[in-house]
């Protein structure tokens, strides 16, 4: 089951992810978003990981924990 967190608007997003591969090196690395739809790329929150909100527009980012 994906992650869900819904704001303090009150708005509900949901955290995906993707494995992009790097131009500069090569290698491949997970990058992490949130969407207001659910999609096929939904995930858990990872490991070390804490959720906080743009205080203007409310909008949800990963932090290292």
């Amino acid at each position: 089951m994906a992650y869900e967190h819904t704001n303090s608007k009150g708005r509900t997003y949901n955290l995906n992810s993707k494995d992009v591969t790097l131009k500069s090196t090569g290698r491949v690395q997970t990058i992490y978003y949130f969407s207001k739809d659910k999609r096929s790329t939904g995930c858990d929150l990872p490991a070390g990981k804490v959720v906080i909100e743009n205080s203007k527009t409310g909008l949800p980012m990963l932090k290292n924990g």
